[in-house]
């Protein structure tokens, strides 16, 4: 039974901050124990307790926004599993469930116990040595100019595969597969594929879209003097180290959404790919 609840919010939208104090008002009204990220403090005027999202050790966690958000929050959260659930405030919303006007009514929903959970898969990021953060949607790999071309060597389970020469790189997973690697001209997988996708962003040679395994471990030997991580969009890392190799395995932890009808290809038909096709 679920009895305390973060929330989460773009603090750049009114909407999204005018839902954020109606439902910190009816989540306590529910009996729940209230925790909000400490970003919205000053922009809302709730009174339940502010804290970092780092410390949201809650039982869920309610976002507010659109896909950013959700990513900031599956990135941040001290649990990596604590269940999610994604209320539409962004342009796109692909990776959210419900609208504004239904958020009190699944919050009602989920304390019945009418929702099921669905895991999504991440990837473990290694630069050299150091571990960083999970990815849930994608990795992208570039040396941090625009003008500058990345060269790196690709390896798959130690063993070299091709050579990169591109702008960038795209690691993702089924769930970023629908993300920037979509823009970039990859693939779309069925969340049921369990795969990596690796995308080039505007390859100098005949390199297009491979998909791997998700067993597999990828290895990227970069050939210059510095390299730009940058993991779902919201942490970024510049490595400058003698040896410049990043490694992506699957990770271990999962995220997890709160879903109720609606399923990926509801979520592909409606918001991504063949809108208005019916």
């Amino acid at each position: 039974m679920f009895k305390s609840v973060g929330l989460v919010s773009r603090y750049d939208k009114n909407q999204a901050l005018k839902l954020s104090d109606t439902l910190a008002e009816y989540l306590a009204q529910k009996g729940l124990k209230v925790y909000i990220d400490d970003s919205l403090a000053g922009k809302i005027t709730s009174k339940e307790q502010f804290i970092p999202l780092a410390d949201m050790n809650t039982d869920f966690i309610i976002t507010i926004g659109g896909d950013g958000t959700i990513l900031r929050a599956a990135m941040n959260a001290p649990k990596p599993d604590t269940p999610l659930l994604t209320v539409n405030m962004g342009v796109r919303g692909f990776l959210t469930e419900i609208e504004p006007q239904d958020a009190c009514a699944a919050v009602d929903r989920i304390l019945n116990g009418d929702y099921h959970i669905e895991k999504s898969a991440k990837m473990a990021v290694c630069a050299g040595k150091e571990i960083l953060p999970d990815a849930l949607n994608d990795v992208v790999i570039s040396t941090g100019e625009p003008s500058k071309i990345l060269y790196a060597d690709i390896c798959k389970d130690g063993k070299p595969l091709l050579k990169c020469q591109a702008d960038g790189l795209i690691i993702s997973t089924q769930t970023g597969s629908t993300g920037y690697s979509l823009s970039a001209g990859g693939p779309v997988l069925d969340p049921t594929v369990d795969a990596f996708v690796l995308t080039p962003i505007c390859s100098l040679t005949v390199f297009h879209s491979l998909v791997f395994p998700a067993d597999s471990n990828l290895t990227f030997n970069v050939l210059k003097e510095k390299m730009l991580v940058l993991i779902d969009g919201n942490y970024r890392k510049q490595i400058t180290t003698d040896e410049l190799t990043l490694n992506v395995t699957k990770s271990k932890n999962v995220t997890s959404f709160i879903r109720f009808e609606t399923s990926f290809y509801d979520r592909l038909r409606n918001r991504l790919l063949f809108k208005g096709t019916q």
